[in-house]
């Protein structure tokens, strides 16, 4: 419980000292013992304590004038105050001065110990932020990636074999599976790791724009080009491309990202001479690329070279057991954020979690993480605090016809909206792509979204 902190009680009273160090002791603290502010001082500034009992009045330098003392030194140590001349006053007075806790005297035995436990956990919790803030800013390679379930070791597996060699890698996954993480591990573990890794999602830049922020362009190649651009290639020059959602290249950009693969040369838009490049290119989508060669809207001479190594990325839902691992590891890094002492979820939380299908994956459940962080009351996440969605613990598929209902149309109709809402979420409520999922044209979705009264 106790980590064997390291503890000095500063008080003029002999006999406080001595009830003090033989009550914690007793608890496994390391405990040592001064007989004033002055003796006090001394000693923090030779040792190093993990926690400060001191008196407020001591002859000469009294608990208040040690306080300052130690915030002059710019000493941040966790102090608890006592004083058998308890005032409100005195007690804000010490807390704004940098007090940890304020106790009066007399007290109870379990009260000072209570305390102290108290500041000992907060303490734990704030070297274990201060660590993770140091492993956010320093990690590395497989670092970002977490889980230990066996569809993952097969992940790291692979990206581990294929991180030194220059070939393609199309990685292929559901939306918030971490395709992103997985380009950038395969670029720190491999010798272009201290050259730029330069993301793009191809999705996200409108389709006039995406050929001159791929390729750039010289000035006046067309009206708004005022001044040359090398475009995203150029800039991943000697390290990593990662094209996301790659799927969603118009056909005429296909062709010129094929000769790109094919010839490592880029031509800027305008320009009639191309440019030697050398990068290792990555990409990911979350669609069925084999179906849209089969559709005729992706070039299957492109997808052969993109998907030279291909990387499957299990869904959130075939990894139950890694969500205690995520949720620890999400729980800290909310922590470090947000100030908070959060130290866990609940069994039964747990046991919601992983009960739950989480069609967005492991970005869905840490924003599940983040608003549990946020609203919890006491030191855990509990049920109450969980997003309504995740209390509804059966797949609606599963339980669409368990019920009274016979009726093929109201059953049909309960399956399209399961199957809509299901589509919007999986593509982050893009419609084009919820469409193709479906299957359906993107009119006919919008008319869908208008019947059914679905607003993602």
């Amino acid at each position: 419980m106790t980590d064997a902190l390291d503890i000095l009680v500063i008080d003029d009273e002999e006999s406080m000292r001595h009830m003090l160090s033989l009550l914690l002791r007793g608890e496994g603290f390391q405990v040592r013992t001064a007989a004033d502010g002055e003796e006090g001082l001394k000693a923090l500034l030779g040792a190093s304590y993990d926690l400060v009992l001191c008196d407020v009045r001591m002859p000469g330098l009294g608990g208040l004038e040690l306080l300052a003392e130690l915030r002059q030194r710019d000493l941040h140590l966790m102090v608890i105050v006592m004083s058998a001349f308890g005032s409100r006053e005195l007690a804000i007075e010490a807390l704004k001065a940098g007090a940890y806790d304020y106790v009066d005297k007399p007290f109870q035995k379990d009260e000072i110990l209570l305390t102290v436990v108290k500041a000992a956990e907060r303490l734990r919790l704030q070297r274990e932020n201060e660590s993770l803030r140091r492993q956010i800013s320093d990690r590395k390679g497989l670092g970002r990636l977490v889980g230990h379930s066996q569809p993952m070791q097969q992940v790291y597996s692979l990206i581990e074999r294929v991180a030194p060699f220059t070939s393609t890698v199309l990685i292929h996954g559901e939306s918030g599976t971490g395709k992103e993480l997985v380009a950038r591990a395969i670029h720190e573990l491999s010798p272009r790791a201290d050259a730029p890794f330069v993301p793009v999602n191809c999705g996200a830049i409108p389709a006039p724009l995406l050929e001159s922020e791929l390729f750039g362009h010289v000035r006046g190649a067309f009206t708004d080009a005022d001044r040359d651009k090398d475009g995203l290639f150029l800039t991943a020059d000697g390290g990593t491309l990662f094209l996301d959602e790659v799927a969603e290249l118009p056909a005429d950009l296909q062709v010129k990202l094929l000769r790109v693969v094919q010839d490592q040369e880029v031509r800027r838009v305008g320009e009639s001479t191309s440019r030697k490049v050398d990068i290792r290119l990555l990409t990911a989508t979350h669609q069925d690329l084999d179906e849209r060669v089969k559709e005729g809207s992706f070039r299957q001479d492109l997808l052969y070279r993109l998907k030279v190594i291909t990387v499957p990325l299990p869904p959130l839902r075939d990894r139950p057991e890694d969500i205690p691992e995520l949720a620890s590891h999400f729980i800290a890094i909310q922590n470090a954020r947000q100030g908070t002492a959060v130290e866990g979820v609940h069994p039964d939380a747990l046991a919601i979690m992983q009960d739950y299908h989480w069609p967005g994956n492991v970005r869905e459940l840490q924003n599940a993480i983040e608003r549990g962080v946020v609203l919890t009351r006491g030191s855990q996440i509990v049920p109450e605090d969980l997003p309504t969605e995740l209390h509804q613990t059966a797949d609606p598929l599963l339980s669409l016809a368990t019920g009274e209902e016979l009726s093929i149309k109201v059953l049909s109709a309960r399956l399209e909206k399961i199957l809509i809402t299901r589509a919007l979420q999986q593509t982050e409520g893009n419609r084009t792509h919820a469409a193709r999922l479906l299957d359906i044209s993107h009119r006919a979705l919008l008319y869908k979204l208008k019947d059914y009264d679905i607003d993602l």
